[in-house]
């Protein structure tokens, strides 16, 4: 090669070396590889033809056509693959999901009413609550006595009333009026006084001799003596009971079932007294009567649990399970003001100009504040284990399955806060947000039977029960902690809970999209 064109190849390729080309040398190094294919096949370039026209004409078996179902599981797991493998949206998550902690944190404020105030709230409300089960169970109702009677019967009621065991009895002067009785029951801080008024014993004793006759009557052994006078029956004197008017209805509604068990069971006495004494002339004798009215049927009382357990259940049970919930519903004011809050200030605006999606940003967030629900449920429920024994109430029992207990956890906070979510996205302020929000979680609890219980609930309102998440949430952990149900009895109660998620975050989306968000 004459020295010129040498020199002139390799001024070519340092200038291709300089502006990072390169591409002589690789185009020379392409050329020789084809060549050396070329040899290889004996024909030059045109070998690879001939192998593709060779291949071509080899026949294979014809691939099977796929279902529907193993295609949509293919795009399903080849998509969840694909997003566990890109790493930057896995980076933008975690970066939204810091932000929203990071913010959390800072809001003294809004961890007070997430964390502190549910405390409070299942403490006080289970110690009344706990307080109320021991005075109707383990301790007395004060009632003072006020006896104007004289005679054996109205005795009689006083026993009666004493062995009930329902009452620590207090006896008033015979001679005091209905305002001096109305005074004494405040000095004596009594809830409830009974008047029995004179003649009392009398009017009673009328009357068994009356059903007496009649019975006899009826038997064909009745003497002119013992026939009734009158077919109808005198009337008894009826007997006055006072009531604190701090005192419930439904509490007073059991006071006035004991009176009436007592009275009845004084009648019962004098009946049967007046039936021994025309038979046989001679009052009933005491062991006779004790063995007829001592020797009362006991009743056990068995709670029924789906796997056969038989655990008491208590105030802690009902009421540290149900105001969870309520907690866990009250995070929608947190998390409501932190969207309202990202709309105000522009925030939302600016992450569109991010390389980011605003789904994204809410998805981090509702992966966020179900974590501080599933705190909120490991903060209430510590405290029924550890701390509910050493302040004088029940311990909290766990169900067995804590899987399942996991899972309800779950899809509770993660209902609570697709409705949180809800709220944020609609309301355009934050007062918006803050009054609508908490009104409605007490609506929902009320309705729901956290507040006032299902079963003393009109018929409206026990349909309209059946829309409040809270109710579903409810019916969920009670499966758990009070029947001891299984994972079908559970999944009973979170298939509508998923429907109802599903609803909200349906809503949210539209709405979102309703302002150009998404």
């Amino acid at each position: 090669m004459p020295a010129f064109l040498h020199r002139a190849k390799q001024r070519k390729r340092d200038e291709g070396q300089r502006t990072g080309g390169g591409g002589t040398e690789d185009e020379g190094r392409r050329d020789e590889r084809r060549g050396a294919e070329g040899r290889g096949t004996g024909d030059g370039g045109r070998g690879s033809k001939k192998s593709k026209r060779l291949l071509q004409s080899v026949p294979y078996p014809p691939s099977p056509v796929p279902s529907l179902g193993f295609l949509f599981l293919a795009y399903l797991f080849s998509h969840t693959f694909a997003a566990l493998k890109n790493r930057r949206a896995l980076f933008k998550l975690f970066t939204a999901i810091k932000k929203d902690l990071r913010i959390l944190l800072r809001d003294k404020a809004a961890l007070a009413v997430i964390f502190v105030m549910p405390v409070l709230l299942v403490v006080v409300i289970t110690s009344i609550q706990n307080s109320a089960y021991k005075l109707v169970n383990d301790h007395s109702i004060p009632l003072l006595i006020c006896n104007r009677d004289t005679g054996a019967s109205s005795k009689q009621l006083v026993v009666a009333l004493d062995k009930i065991g329902m009452f620590n009895l207090t006896k008033a002067d015979a001679a005091l009026d209905d305002r001096q009785v109305s005074d004494l029951m405040h000095q004596k801080e009594a809830l409830v006084s009974i008047v029995i008024p004179e003649g009392f014993s009398i009017a009673m004793s009328a009357k068994a001799k009356s059903i007496a006759g009649k019975a006899l009557t009826e038997f064909g052994l009745a003497s002119e003596d013992t026939k009734p006078k009158d077919s109808m029956l005198p009337a008894p004197l009826p007997l006055t009971l006072f009531y604190n008017p701090v005192l419930q209805e439904s509490f007073r509604f059991s006071v006035g079932g004991a009176l009436r068990s007592a009275q009845q069971f004084t009648e019962n006495q004098e009946i049967l007294q007046a039936l021994y004494l025309s038979l046989n002339n001679k009052q009933l004798p005491a062991s006779l009567e004790e063995e007829i009215f001592g020797n009362r049927t006991v009743i056990n009382e068995i709670p029924v649990a789906k796997d056969g357990s038989s655990i008491i259940p208590n105030a802690t049970q009902h009421n540290v399970p149900a105001w969870t919930i309520f907690a866990m519903f009250f995070i929608v004011v947190s998390l409501s003001t932190s969207i309202v809050k990202e709309k105000l200030s522009g925030s939302a605006v600016r992450l569109k100009t991010l390389p980011t999606s605003f789904l994204m940003n809410l998805g981090a967030k509702q992966i966020t504040y179900v974590v501080v629900t599933l705190a909120q449920v490991a903060v209430i429920f510590s405290l029924g284990i550890f701390l509910f024994p050493h302040i004088g109430l029940p311990k909290l029992v766990l169900p067995t399955n804590l899987f399942n207990l996991l899972i309800v956890s779950m899809v509770c906070g993660w209902c609570a806060v697709s409705y949180g979510v809800l709220v944020g996205v609609y309301a355009k302020s934050m007062e918006q947000a803050i009054g609508f929000g908490a009104v409605s979680v007490v609506i929902l609890a009320a309705i729901g039977g956290i507040v006032v219980p299902a079963f003393a609930m009109p018929e409206p309102l026990r349909i309209a029960m059946k829309f409040s998440p809270m109710h579903w949430c409810m019916e969920a952990f009670y499966t758990l902690f009070l029947k001891a149900g299984y994972t079908k009895d559970v999944i009973a109660s979170l298939i509508p809970l998923l429907v109802i998620i599903f609803a909200l975050q349906l809503a949210a989306v539209a709405g979102l999209r309703k302002q150009n968000f998404i």
